[in-house]
């Protein structure tokens, strides 16, 4: 049985993190990823994976497989073209809430190549921050979700833009396959703030801007917090910033 969490704070900033550069990639890995590996930083509750990538015009991730994975991509700036094998093929953007389950198998590309598909040609790159949670079962049937929220970003607050939680169903933007995540995200104004959920185990990322968050101080680009067996703290924007939060009620092993 798993030990009684404490309630816990840690903050990871953005210059901390693994990364991985080439000619067309530069990624930034929040947690162990590919050839970085650091036995003390794999994972938090059931997020294993959250890397902030910047791929240049025409590149991007050829055809490779998946498995058995929840996979949340979010577009912060510039189109990214996402084809998949079960027929999926479409351009995600700022806004666009995307999810694919990778299931008992799944194999797609990723590229920032939108001509491909609306025919206009552009030399801007693509960041998007891509995130992976564990699934409830393995060996599903592989799925893929997406849904337009920008609407939902521009009224404030706390977005649920995807989640496997009782509490959420027909209200989550897109579901995932693992019952106690969700991803909220927020797109706040100077002086506007949010609250963290309060869970066992929370993941805030900070996309773009500053935010100030009680108890742990100024946030900037690409820092991140995980917290354990606490929340409820208010984050307030000091100039134009957008949040991605994980709320997690269960962690790997259980």
């Amino acid at each position: 049985m798993p030990a009684p969490l404490t309630a816990h704070i840690d903050v990871h900033r953005a210059g901390d993190r693994l990364k991985t550069r080439v000619s067309w990639l530069d990624s930034k890995h929040s947690f162990s990823f590919g050839q970085h590996y650091d036995p003390e930083n794999t994972h938090h509750g059931l997020l294993l994976v959250n890397n902030d990538d910047i791929v240049t015009a025409g590149q991007g991730f050829e055809t490779h497989p998946h498995r058995d994975m929840e996979i949340v991509t979010w577009v912060v700036q510039g189109s990214l073209v996402h084809q998949d094998s079960i027929g999926h093929s479409g351009i995600i953007y700022p806004g666009l809430a995307q999810r694919m389950s990778a299931g008992k198998g799944i194999m797609h590309s990723e590229k920032n190549d939108s001509w491909s598909i609306d025919g206009s040609r552009h030399t801007e790159p693509v960041r998007f921050v891509q995130m992976w949670v564990m699934p409830d079962s393995p060996g599903t049937a592989p799925d893929y979700e997406q849904l337009e929220i920008d609407d939902e970003l521009l009224r404030g607050g706390l977005v649920t833009v995807a989640s496997g939680m009782d509490r959420h169903r027909g209200r989550a933007a897109i579901g995932i396959g693992q019952k106690s995540a969700a991803l909220h995200a927020a797109r706040l104004t100077p002086d506007s703030t949010v609250t963290v959920p309060d869970a066992p185990f929370v993941h805030v990322f900070v996309v773009r801007g500053t935010v100030s968050m009680e108890g742990v101080g100024e946030l900037y680009e690409g820092d991140a917090v995980r917290m354990s067996s606490t929340g409820g703290q208010r984050i307030t924007a000091s100039e134009p910033a957008e949040i991605l939060v994980w709320e997690m009620h269960s962690r790997l092993g259980g």
